[in-house]
């Protein structure tokens, strides 16, 4: 079983030991349990054992304890002492300490390197749903984004949505004849809660240089996995934006890999912690994609982890494809968490010596219910497992510790540096600047020939037309195309001298949008 994960000792003296079958590892898990039964130490574990198999690992780390991977574990260390204990109670003779090859990943480029998207990979669906939008403002998110595909309007960053969405509140009658009803007040909405989002920390996710899948799935000179971390802990104050990143790079993984069917082993495994985040008030169209993402990505050789206080967190069309779990202990104070306890037994292949349902209940701390997928991927018979001891530190290392490996990285100085190449912000000011130079252009040629003596003196005089005396008019400036710039050009040229006007014109010397 060498190729397999061990995960601890079974059975009632705890000496039958239990695997995780990497050939199944795909087929995705759960960790469960309440707060403090040892979740954490359980993703410790089981990254260090997939790492150690040659298969990167991307995991969040939400309390900021997972970095101790980058460190070996050692026996004069306070929380260390009890696991030599343990190693022998569950046979572990050649239980050692090992750090592991690590990467650090933060949205906000502060404990690890910078990591993000672009607004067009993200999508109107995920965004839709980062930004709590009803049916029909999501309708006009999508009628921003196809108005950027089908104009060459790139929308790589927030103020370039934004810039974009101006534009469609401008010229809501004109997009109405083609895309439908275009209502100010939702495009107003989507702009107040884009701000939100920005004041969250949201336009630090999305940008350039945008996060390649390939520099998540290295390995090692010796052949190990990198554990990819993401700093969480700040992240977390935005769950939202947490649960809506993670579950675009699993799209993305989705999108980008190819198929592979049932490899020997996994080529990368996600785990997804705090899972619920993921589903609260999730719409149907949301939670049916992550449905799909998770049945099928499998053929792609990811496996996804989810990992969550209860087993009821996640929806039962999804909890149905998790086929490796391991449930740490769960309280039953009310009728409700009852329940939830006996429908949480009822998942797992009865074992004859116990009962689950109790055991979910009185398992200890470090202690779980496990049944891993064995042999054709039939789940195996449910049993009490005491969680061997990880290799790596338990808890976080030093920043000084965490600075240098981040500055010996093959990924340092990649992605530290942000990029602003021209998108639609750019285009669509261009655009105004090159409006606003022509009505002024127009307005001085006007107010140039009227400044003659003769043309005030023809301007003055009156005409028979045959009916009656009419005035002459000015010169009439031609009708600007039907184009998006032509469009454009007409509202700047409209609302130039007012406080839309001044805007665009602040935007333009002084870099309005550009503002953070």
């Amino acid at each position: 079983m060498t190729n397999d994960i061990f995960i601890g000792g079974g059975g009632q003296d705890y000496a039958t030991q239990q695997f995780l079958n990497i050939g199944y590892a795909n087929r995705h898990g759960l960790i469960a349990g309440a707060t403090g039964t040892g979740k954490t130490v359980t993703l410790q574990i089981l990254a260090e054992g997939f790492s150690a198999q040659g298969v990167p690992v991307f995991l969040s780390d939400v309390k900021g304890d997972l970095s101790g991977l980058a460190n070996a574990g050692s026996d004069t260390h306070k929380l260390h002492g009890p696991f030599m204990d343990r190693a022998a109670t569950i046979g572990f003779s050649d239980f050692s300490y090992a750090a592991f090859p690590v990467a650090f990943w933060d949205m906000f480029g502060e404990q690890g390197h910078p990591v993000r998207t672009t607004v067009s990979e993200m999508g109107p669906l995920l965004l839709a749903q980062l930004l709590g939008l009803s049916e029909a403002q999501e309708g006009i998110l999508n009628i921003a984004f196809r108005v950027a595909d089908e104009d060459g309007l790139p929308l790589l960053d927030l103020k370039d949505l934004q810039s974009l969405l101006v534009w469609i509140g401008e010229n809501a009658s004109t997009l109405a004849l083609r895309y439908g009803n275009v209502s100010s007040a939702s495009v107003g909405t989507i702009q107040r809660r884009l701000l939100v989002l920005e004041n969250q920390g949201a336009a630090d996710l999305f940008g350039e240089p945008a996060l390649q899948l390939s520099d998540i799935m290295r390995i090692d000179t010796d052949g190990r996995g990198f554990i990819n971390i993401l700093a969480a802990d700040k992240l977390m104050s935005s769950p939202k934006l947490y649960a809506t990143f993670l579950l675009w790079l699993l799209s993305e993984l989705f999108e980008e890999l190819p198929e592979v069917g049932d490899p020997e082993k996994p080529k990368l495994v996600f785990f997804f912690d705090e899972a619920h985040l993921l589903f609260d008030d999730a719409p149907k169209a949301l939670v049916d994609k992550v449905e799909q993402v998770a049945r099928l990505i499998r053929s792609k050789g990811v496996g996804v982890y989810f990992i969550t206080q209860n087993p009821a967190d996640v929806p039962e069309d999804i909890l149905g494809q998790l086929g490796n779990r391991i449930q740490h202990a769960l309280r039953a104070f009310t009728a409700k968490d009852r329940k939830e306890l006996r429908m949480a037994a009822q998942t797992y292949r009865e074992n004859p010596r116990f009962d689950t349902e109790e055991a979910i209940r009185e398992v200890g701390v470090g202690e779980a219910v496990t049944s891993m997928l064995q042999k054709k991927g039939v789940p195996g018979v449910v049993e009490r497992t005491l969680i061997r001891p990880p290799s790596s530190q338990l808890g976080p290392i030093a920043p000084a510790m965490r600075a240098a490996l981040m500055a010996q990285s093959p990924m340092a100085g990649k992605y530290d540096t942000r990029l602003d190449r021209e998108s639609a912000f750019e285009i669509l000011t261009k655009r105004a600047d090159d409006a606003a130079k022509a009505a002024a252009k127009a307005e001085q040629e006007a107010e140039a020939e009227e400044a003659t003596p003769a043309l005030r003196e023809f301007n003055a005089a009156r005409r028979y037309a045959g009916k009656g005396v009419t005035r002459s008019t000015s010169q009439r400036t031609s009708k600007s195309g039907d184009s998006f710039g032509g469009a454009l050009a007409n509202v700047v040229i409209k609302e130039l001298k007012g406080t839309t006007g001044r805007r665009i014109v602040r935007g333009i010397l002084g870099g309005l949008f550009k503002g953070r």
